[in-house]
């Protein structure tokens, strides 16, 4: 197969350019447009100063007559503009997504919850919640992808498996996340300059953070069950990565080893999941720069409880790269092609 053209909207952001790192370094993409607004006529390498010796094309401003020459369009754009770009789709284009635009899959959910009119509604049965260890069977047959939040990757990918086997208590999780700063957008240094940024460690989004909608759908969708779960993310003193603790009640006569095990058969054949020897205590720094996510069943003093650690890094599996996994199914890639395991 010759290269696929590839169209990058949002190339700026850190996602953006996350993005086009990782594309520069595939070899069956050929990056053809760099979309912006603000940023039109600038090099790429203006945004990311590793981008300087790619021969990469200037950015500019998207049109739709741009769709009929391109194979794939990746949206890293604010919550809303997605859905604008979506409705000139041609038969031939498959979109990407990296914002919530088509996240959820009841467009009042989605103006709850962004407070924005869905504009695409339409659209939404063409699309698919695209986390790839779950959904990679169903993939191919969606025309637009959406890729999951940072934080509920790294909370779906241990939840799922152990729900679905009735192993724990779904009434009663309880997950508590820690984001580098990247994940709030190039914006975040604007909006926490007073509050120390680099220095302190902030909670946010109690009860009602955007990111709840989805974990909220993907655990009842995936386990056929209504579950009952408490998220609480943090924005910590470091550029990139998340750390996730969850804390989990055992369902009866259920052992920790249990736990283990079920994660360790789920994910046997998944290369981009690592599950760890029992107790191990976690770092980002095992994930960051690659596309893992690094899970690890650990003691509670108390019995019958189990803590869960799960470690990604938010730009890469809990964005950019699980873009590019998702274009690896699509297009029957090497699913780790372009990508760092």
């Amino acid at each position: 197969m010759s290269k696929i053209n590839v169209l990058i909207a949002g190339s700026t952001g850190y996602i953006g350019s996350q993005l086009v790192k990782l594309l520069t370094n595939h070899k069956k993409v050929n990056i053809k447009y760099l979309c912006g607004s603000s940023s039109v006529g600038k090099d790429i390498s203006h945004f990311d100063k590793n981008l300087k010796n790619k021969k990469l094309p200037k950015i500019i401003k998207f049109k739709k007559e741009f769709l009929k020459n391109i194979d794939i369009i990746f949206t890293a754009l604010p919550n809303g503009e997605t859905q604008k770009i979506s409705n000139y789709l041609l038969k031939k284009n498959i979109l990407i997504d990296l914002s919530a635009d088509f996240r959820l899959r009841n467009s009042k959910d989605f103006k709850n919850c962004y407070k924005i009119n869905h504009k695409a509604k339409h659209l939404i049965k063409r699309s698919i919640y695209a986390l790839p260890e779950i959904k990679k069977n169903s993939i191919k047959k969606y025309s637009i992808i959406s890729c999951p939040g940072c934080y509920p990757t790294s909370i779906l990918l241990p939840l799922i498996p152990l729900i679905k086997k009735n192993l724990i208590n779904n009434k009663n999780i309880i997950i508590d996340s820690k984001s580098g700063y990247s994940g709030a957008g190039r914006g975040v240094h604007k909006k926490y300059r007073n509050k120390n940024l680099y220095e302190s460690l902030s909670a946010y989004g109690l009860a009602n953070h955007r990111h709840n909608s989805e974990i909220q759908q993907e655990l009842d969708l995936c386990t056929g069950k209504k579950n009952k779960f408490q998220f609480t993310p943090h924005l910590s003193p470091m550029f990139r990565g998340i750390l996730t603790t969850i804390y989990l009640d055992l369902n009866k006569g259920i052992k920790e080893n249990e736990i283990n095990k079920q994660l360790k058969n789920f994910y046997k054949k998944k290369h981009f999941i690592k599950i760890t020897k029992q107790n191990t205590f976690l770092s980002t720094n095992d994930v960051i720069n690659t596309n893992k996510c690094i899970i690890s069943v650990c003691k509670s003093k108390f019995k019958n409880k189990i803590i869960i650690l799960s470690a990604i890094d938010n730009l890469i599996k809990g964005g950019a790269g699980q873009a590019v996994q998702n274009m690896n199914i699509y297009f029957n890639f090497k699913e780790s092609e372009g990508l760092i395991e």
